[in-house]
């Protein structure tokens, strides 16, 4: 499992099956365990078993300087997960990283957890704050290569990605612009200017009825379409923004994103996140988040319910899985309570108006270039 946590949230995962033999291999396995190449960073890897036959079982990553105590939240949780040795790798100049190794070093001695090795690593190359011995590490530090070896091939292997560094992974995430921007802008307005109308002139509960229907059987219909290699068309995803304002219709997609195919939901919810009129994000990105989280992702999961919570600071979904991620909760802690469909419609009962609040209050049409 990983977690990660700058001053957003964390997750866990399963994790990667690598060969680990060397200072070297710890190294190269350190980005494709986090998705990126560390910078101004912390990295604890816990291992469980007995040396030779350890096996990498988590992976927690903070942002230096630490900005919170939640360097100690880690130790139950290493206990919890059966943690027998870390591995603590700082990355950074050596003001910035010997106070957290110290920190860490400090706490998992007291935990009674075997320390393996404790790293600085800056400028592709490493140092040892265990080893003291010339002849082993230079006090210039060991170079080694930081995109090849061997480990980085097992990675690729099992479809593993370290991006450059976290800044493109939060690019990745960007809001589209130009003229796909306009076209989408542009079908937003048609979509909200027709529930306005549809508003009007439809009676209450008829229509939320209808409305709710028709929306989880967007959920279900999207979902397809992008397990089958499609894509929304405009249109088609704005409707969808709008639905997933109404909190039985998007939990409706929480329920389906937690036991789907990833890789689907994944697809599926970084679009709308990044085609979405902003307004109408932070459903999507939460979507995001949660699919994140439960595969291991956790710095898409924090780069996504940031997204969120800076559209809507009081939005409960995103909220809700920060703090779960923030004190190193596992997934399973919040989807073992997820409740079916079925569970939805017997809990929430009959639509109402109250329903469709959320959305309604989307619905102001902001002006949209001639053209």
């Amino acid at each position: 499992m990983t977690t990660d946590t700058p001053s957003s949230p964390v997750s866990l995962r399963p994790q990667p099956s690598l060969l680990l033999s060397s200072t070297e291999d710890i190294l190269g396995a350190v980005p494709y365990l986090v998705g990126f190449h560390p910078a101004d960073s912390l990295v604890v890897i816990g291992l469980r078993g007995n040396p030779p036959r350890s096996r990498l079982h988590l992976t927690v990553r903070w942002d230096l300087p630490l900005a919170d105590p939640g360097l100690g939240r880690v130790v139950p949780l290493l206990a919890q997960e059966g943690i027998t040795q870390v591995v603590v790798v700082g990355y950074g100049p050596g003001p910035l990283v010997t106070p957290a190794v110290d920190l860490a070093v400090a706490l998992f001695r007291r935990g009674d957890i075997t320390l393996v090795e404790a790293l600085r690593v800056e400028g592709g190359r490493y140092w040892s704050y265990l080893c003291s011995r010339a002849d082993c590490c230079s006090i210039d530090g060991t170079p080694y290569e930081r995109k090849a070896g061997a480990v980085a091939a097992q990675a690729a292997v099992q479809g593993l990605v370290a991006l450059p560094d976290r800044e493109t992974l939060e690019r990745s995430l960007d809001s589209v612009g130009g003229s796909a921007r306009l076209a989408m802008r542009r079908a937003t307005a048609r979509v909200t200017r027709e529930m306005r109308d549809a508003l009007a002139g439809r009676g209450e509960g008829e229509f939320v009825a209808e409305f709710v229907a028709a929306g989880m059987a967007r959920v279900h219909s999207a979902i397809d379409l992008y397990a089958s290699g499609g894509r929304l068309d405009d249109e088609a995803a704005a409707r969808l923004g709008l639905d997933l304002a109404v909190i039985r219709i998007r939990d409706e997609a929480w329920a389906l994103a937690v036991g789907g195919t990833r890789s689907v939901h994944l697809g599926l919810w970084r679009d709308l996140t990044r085609r979405l009129e902003p307004r109408f994000v932070a459903p999507a990105a939460s979507l995001l988040g949660v699919v994140a989280w439960c595969g291991g992702d956790a710095a898409l999961a924090g780069i996504a319910l940031t997204r969120a919570r800076d559209i809507d600071p009081d939005y409960s979904m995103a909220n809700l899985l920060t703090h779960a991620l923030r004190h190193l909760l596992p997934p399973e802690v919040l989807n073992s309570r997820m409740p079916s469909s079925e569970e939805l419609g017997r809990e929430m009962g009959s639509p109402r108006m109250a329903w469709l609040l959320p959305m309604v209050a989307l619905l102001e049409e902001p002006e949209v270039p001639a053209g």
